[in-house]
């Protein structure tokens, strides 16, 4: 496996607009498809979105799916065929397994202001599994700063736990000029969700921005002069 560093710029993504949302996708999805931008290592979605007040994906299905949703700002109303009902808010980490089946909706309940969110699907490293449901509110480890694990299918990472051994995401929400090292691993992703950051190897990134790092080290990531808030998948041993 060569090392390499592959930036993918935010005007690149593609992109859905309807009345009620604004959507950029990281990898094909929906009726958007590139047969060579299917997936990074466990990585098969990657959606920035913007619900408009009042509206959201009505009642819908998924399985076979390990699915985080991560709230930048606003609030998310989740209700699944589970019996979960539950309000999404920044730093609130949210897990679904859709297992075998499950059928779920996920609206913006505020009538003032919309949502913002990204939602990101990995690939479970068990078919079939009873459908479920996780939470956890991190806010207090993310105003320590750095990066912290937030969903991990790895017992020594403190996160809301996925049904994928290989994988974990961290989030920092960094201070301007923090610094920052992108786990070592296999395949990592690194989302730049807002504000601006540089990172060895690629230079400077703005919100939106995206880069694919395969066997590339350890490279290290420095908060711009407003701040940044980031999303890196760690993948594979």
């Amino acid at each position: 496996m060569s090392n390499k560093i592959d930036v993918r710029h935010a005007d690149d993504r593609f992109h859905t607009h309807t009345p009620w949302l604004e959507s950029y996708h990281s990898f094909s999805f929906a009726n958007h498809y590139n047969r060579a931008n299917t997936h990074h290592g466990l990585l098969l979605v990657s959606n920035d979105d913007i619900i408009e007040p009042g509206t959201g994906f009505s009642t819908h299905p998924h399985q076979d799916m390990e699915i985080v949703t991560w709230v930048l700002s606003g609030e998310l109303e989740h209700k699944d065929s589970t019996g979960n009902h539950d309000v999404i808010y920044p730093g609130l980490a949210q897990r679904m397994s859709a297992g075998t089946g499950i059928w779920h909706s996920e609206m913006n309940p505020r009538g003032d202001r919309p949502v913002h969110l990204v939602q990101m699907w990995v690939l479970p490293d068990t078919a079939r599994i009873k459908p479920g449901y996780e939470q956890l509110d991190v806010n207090s480890q993310l105003a320590g700063g750095g990066l912290v694990p937030v969903a991990s299918g790895r017992p020594e990472h403190a996160a809301i736990s996925i049904r994928q051994k290989d994988a974990t995401l961290w989030a920092g929400q960094l201070k301007p000029g923090e610094l920052a090292i992108v786990p070592e691993a296999r395949y990592a992703h690194l989302f730049v969700a807002t504000g601006s950051v540089e990172l060895d190897g690629a230079g400077a990134l703005r919100a939106g921005d995206a880069v694919r790092l395969t066997a590339a080290g350890a490279p290290r990531l420095t908060a711009g002069p407003e701040g940044a808030e980031v999303l890196i998948w760690e993948m594979g041993q």
